[in-house]
């Protein structure tokens, strides 16, 4: 029952009360506020919700000492556990090393006896293009250079006559490129080294060099000069053997008959007289005389004198025409020739472009191979003999090499492309240089990794295959220095199981032993 006391209104007994059963029966008119009592008892009514939630609030926050201690105490001891696995191990030994094309050396052009500015003219090679032996590898001043394998460089122009090294390193070239040079034994550039050089112009699409200024005009002119001689000779013999050769066969008749009729005057004049006798008999005797003076041996002295001189003069005419050949030959300028040490070779870098004028460098190659240079330990070498399989990664792909040389010692400069983690092999001590050639590789991958710094894999040790392992930390020690895991059975129950370990490698260990198979949970800590 809820008592309600209303204001007095009008036409009521002052301080009318109000009996209602639990709610107010009678709803206030519209604008009619509850008595002041109502009000208060709604206000009690929030405090004492508002103060129990508090208090349920605060209840669940005090944690009571008992309940602090029992939070605050350990779990229960357990197991930790691993499941055994199958996978394939191996140790590898990374490195850091450098892509690049092996052996490069820069080319420098000879410039000094053109006779004009060394300007380019043409054949300026790309970077990337290969140089072979035998090509021509720039144009200057419209006359090319041809490359040739060979180590001692240009240093002058070679004709027929010279000799030294650089003619038998020339020869060596040319016979290397399939031309006949000479005698490869001699170091002398004769004519057939002459014909060589010329057929290599011809190979390479260019006029053979041009022998010294008027070489043409003195070679004809020698030729003249020994056909003149040789004339000179013939007329020069003709007279000795006409000289030697005594009287003609008419002039010998002649005299012949005149002392017959000497004699037959001699005969006549006995019938005229002792006087007439005389007179025939002296000239007899100067007839007589006559033809044995014309039948002497004749003196050809001056007609020899006139011969040998003759010959004299042929073979000064013949020297002059060798020397005229030899100087009308093919030479070969030192401004037309570079030589490498090994062909072929790639271009690396251009420093000129056609209308440069060169002056010494030109360009850079280097070998075509390429190949990646890193830094490994002197243990780690040991590890890696030539042939050894290796992998470096260009971008996503993995390139497969060969190491193909160990370098040593190392002459490279210290920290310069070292393994990760020092070689992964340590230490100090000496250093060694790997080579390794990638076994395939695109042109893009090419393009891609020269001149950078590359990860290397070589893989060691390898399992070959899957295999069952565990962590190591899940191996113990036995009484008698075997090596056990400690398998979970369920229930809470542990079995020892004895096994041989292998292969031991990122972590993990190979093993094998009765009644271990993959998935069984090993103990690796409690």
């Amino acid at each position: 029952m809820i008592r309600l006391r209303r204001r007095q209104q009008s036409g009521e007994p002052d301080g009318a009360v109000l009996d209602l059963p639990g709610e107010p029966e009678e709803e206030l008119p519209p604008g009619v506020r509850p008595p002041r009592a109502n009000r208060t008892i709604v206000v009690v009514a929030v405090t004492a919700v508002a103060s129990l939630a508090a208090g349920i609030g605060v209840s669940n926050l005090v944690i009571s000492p008992a309940q602090r201690a029992a939070e605050a105490a350990p779990p229960e001891a357990g197991l930790i556990t691993v499941p055994v696995e199958e996978r394939e191990l191996s140790t590898d030994l990374t490195l850091r090393g450098d892509a690049l094309y092996d052996d490069p050396v820069s080319v420098a052009l000879e410039t000094t006896d053109m006779g004009g500015p060394a300007i380019v003219t043409g054949q300026v090679p790309e970077v990337g293009d290969l140089v072979e032996a035998g090509q021509v590898v720039m144009e200057v001043a419209g006359r090319p250079v041809v490359v040739l394998p060979g180590e001692l460089p240009v240093y002058r122009t070679l004709r027929v006559g010279s000799s030294g090294p650089d003619v038998t390193q020339l020869k060596a070239a040319l016979h290397s490129l399939g031309l006949n040079a000479g005698n490869r034994d001699s170091d002398v550039f004769d004519a057939a080294t002459s014909a060589a050089v010329d057929a290599l112009y011809q190979q390479a699409g260019y006029a053979s060099p041009v022998a010294e200024e008027g070489a043409d005009e003195a070679l004809t002119a020698a030729r003249e000069g020994l056909r003149m001689a040789e004339e000179a000779y013939a007329q020069a013999q003709a007279e000795v053997n006409r000289a030697a050769g005594g009287l003609p066969r008419s002039e010998r008749l002649r005299l012949d008959t005149a002392v017959a009729r000497a004699e037959r005057a001699v005969q006549l004049a006995a019938q005229e007289g002792a006087e007439a006798v005389t007179q025939a008999r002296e000239e007899l005797a100067v007839v007589r005389v006559e033809r044995e003076e014309a039948l002497a041996a004749p003196d050809t002295s001056a007609e020899r004198s006139a011969r040998d001189a003759a010959a004299t003069a042929v073979e000064d005419a013949a020297r002059a025409l060798a020397e005229a050949r030899s100087n009308a030959m093919t030479p070969l300028p030192a401004a037309e020739v570079v030589y490498v040490d090994t062909l072929p070779r790639r271009v690396d870098s251009v420093m000129v472009r056609r209308g440069d004028t060169v002056s010494g460098e030109a360009l850079t190659i280097s070998g075509a191979t390429l190949q990646v240079l890193a830094s490994v330990s002197d243990a780690d070498a040991t590890l890696v003999p030539e042939g050894t399989k290796a992998y470096f990664t260009v971008g996503d792909e993995e390139i497969e090499a060969t190491v193909t040389e160990t370098r040593t010692p190392s002459a490279r400069p210290a920290g310069d492309g070292e393994g990760e983690g020092d070689g992964g092999g340590g230490g100090g001590g000496a250093r060694h240089e790997l080579v390794l050639v990638p076994t395939e590789i695109t042109e893009e991958q090419r393009a891609q990794i020269v001149g950078s710094n590359v990860r290397v894999t070589i893989p060691l040790e390898s399992t070959g295959g899957e295999v069952l392992v565990v962590p190591v930390a899940a191996l113990t020690a036995g009484a008698g220095g075997e090596s056990r895991v400690e398998v979970e059975r369920g229930e809470a129950r542990t079995e020892i199981v004895v096994v041989q370990t292998g292969l031991t490698a990122d972590g993990y260990v190979e093993v094998s032993g009765e009644g271990l198979t993959v998935g069984d949970l090993v103990v690796v800590g409690r």
